[in-house]
């Protein structure tokens, strides 16, 4: 069997940043254990998985580990792919059945905006072991859980400094953590960094999905539905957000990097 592939950078600041997916567009449904050999394979944060429906694409998301529930960036990546590669006219909405429902996506093949669903986030106490597992030395200004823990810390360089010990945090019972605090510069809101050694990703470049957790948590705090967030990863890239009632509007840039072949 020969089957195209591609990598794409998502929410990039330019090439060889954001976050890496691997993206399949596939004639029809495969064979989960291959996608999940081939997400293996790749060894990126995701590879994305899809195939036509009717008048909407099945989207699956798979780690080098495991199958999730919802990713951003793959999706962004497959909608690139999709537009760039002559799947569907430029700038067609691209309507994704998922196991987190439809989501959509819309705009240009380098300016995209994906439709979300908002996640709900209760605070908690601290699973034992987490803050020091993350390296966080100081008491957080909070700590919620959703899909994903949440931790606020009180500033940029705290974020930026944590040095996690991955195999004590891979313990936790979580897809991950995210950890967050206010924006130091002028240019953003809020930034962020997302560790997940449970799901077979010890730090991920950028994080779409757990905006959905962080648009509506930080929205109230600085009085805007509209926002502008880093994730400071060391490749970098950046996640506009806008929450619109229960749901959360994630805007970014894509570029591809590779187009390859599978050829088993």
């Amino acid at each position: 069997m020969s089957q195209s592939i591609s990598i794409v950078d998502a929410f990039a600041l330019g090439p060889f940043t954001g976050n890496q997916a691997g993206v399949c567009v596939l004639n029809e449904a495969a064979d989960e254990t291959w996608m999940q050999q081939v997400a293996s394979e790749m060894n990126l944060a995701e590879t994305a998985f899809l195939h036509r429906e009717g008048e909407h694409y099945r989207l699956r998301w798979f780690t080098p580990a495991i199958e999730v529930d919802l990713c951003g960036h793959a999706t962004l990546a497959a909608a690139h792919v999709l537009w760039t590669e002559g799947h569907l006219p430029p700038g067609e909405t691209v309507h994704f059945q998922t196991r987190s429902g439809l989501l959509t996506a819309s705009g240009s093949p380098d300016a995209i905006t994906l439709d979300f669903p908002k996640a709900d986030l209760v605070a908690c106490d601290e699973p034992e072991g987490m803050l020091a597992a993350l390296g966080i030395r100081e008491k957080p200004i909070y700590i919620g859980k959703s899909f994903d823990y949440l931790v606020h810390v009180s500033s940029e360089s705290v974020v930026r400094e944590l040095n996690p010990d991955y195999n004590t945090l891979g313990k936790i019972k979580t897809r991950g953590v995210v950890v967050t605090s206010h924006s130091e510069s002028g240019e953003y809101d809020f930034v962020s960094r997302f560790f997940a050694p449970a799901a077979g990703i010890n730090e991920d470049p950028v994080t779409g999905s757990a905006h959905c957790i962080l648009a509506p948590y930080w929205s109230p705090l600085l009085g805007k539905k509209s926002m502008r967030a880093f994730q400071a990863s060391a490749r970098g890239g950046e996640v506009l957000v806008e929450l619109k009632g229960d749901r959360v509007f994630l805007g970014g840039k894509a570029v591809t990097t590779l187009r390859g072949e599978l050829t088993v």
